[in-house]
């Protein structure tokens, strides 16, 4: 552990002891677990220390770290593996690769996904994409547009925008080397180190405007559904802010619920 983060252990017990909004031990642990994975003292993939270790190096029980590891599994932070440890989730994990993907085939058969880069460089962001990125209106951001592609067919059109301090060497020659199976948070987690921890969506009903139209092969003013979503790396920083045009002619939104 970093000595910055070592050093702030009692700091922040000490203050959350002292402070009317004070949280439980378990949670600050957690912050102190998710400060390290966003410094990068763990890459997705890798092994973290045993609980008792962790318990060892913040100086509480191993109950209270086994409290924060099985509430940041359950957020799909850590993966637990039986007999192997406790891993930093990734989205190279077969059941994360896609988690934030809920497209699926109205005949219930899975189907290859293909990504499918349309373009990639900077652009200045609108207010919409500045409020979603927190930053300010005028700031360069990294603008991308790509094709999702189930079997053969174009279901999603994407326009992303990201934030250019973390993406500003991404081009569309590393989008289009890339194995176009890899999911592409799962080539931003390889490339940059930028793991998406979460995500917000909004959803609503839009008529298909002409590009979306012909890159989607759908007929103008066709219904789709309009998916937009901010994302969020480690220690709640927003990192992508995007929005999906989605072919439903075949494919409906899933979300499960409870």
């Amino acid at each position: 552990m970093s000595d910055a983060l070592s050093s702030s252990v009692p700091h922040i017990i000490r203050q959350a002891a002292a402070s009317p909004t004070f949280s439980p031990l378990y949670r600050q642990i957690k912050t102190l677990l998710m400060n390290a994975l966003g410094a990068g003292e763990w890459e997705p993939g890798a092994l973290i220390p045993s609980e008792a270790e962790l318990a060892a190096r913040f100086g509480v029980s191993q109950g209270t770290v086994r409290k924060a590891i099985d509430e940041m599994s359950s957020e799909n932070l850590l993966v637990r593996r039986q007999g192997k440890g406790t891993f930093v989730a990734s989205h190279g994990d077969p059941p994360a690769r896609y988690r934030f993907l809920r497209l699926r085939s109205d005949d219930g058969l899975a189907q290859q996904k293909r990504s499918l880069p349309l373009s990639c460089g900077a652009q200045t962001a609108d207010a919409a994409i500045a409020a979603a990125l927190v930053i300010q209106p005028g700031d360069a951001v990294m603008a991308v547009e790509r094709l999702l592609c189930f079997g053969a067919r174009p279901v999603v059109f994407d326009q992303m925008f990201l934030r250019m301090e973390i993406f500003g060497e991404l081009t569309l020659a590393m989008l289009e080397q890339e194995n176009r199976a890899v999911s592409l948070y799962r080539f931003f987690e390889q490339r940059f180190g930028v793991h998406m921890t979460r995500a917000e969506e909004r959803v609503r009903a839009v008529a298909a405007q002409a590009r979306a139209a012909n890159l989607l092969e759908v007929a103008p003013n066709a219904p789709l559904l309009l998916v937009e979503r901010r994302a969020y790396a480690y220690a709640e920083h927003p990192v992508e802010w995007r929005r999906g045009f989605y072919a439903t002619d075949r494919h409906h939104y899933y979300n499960e619920l409870g």
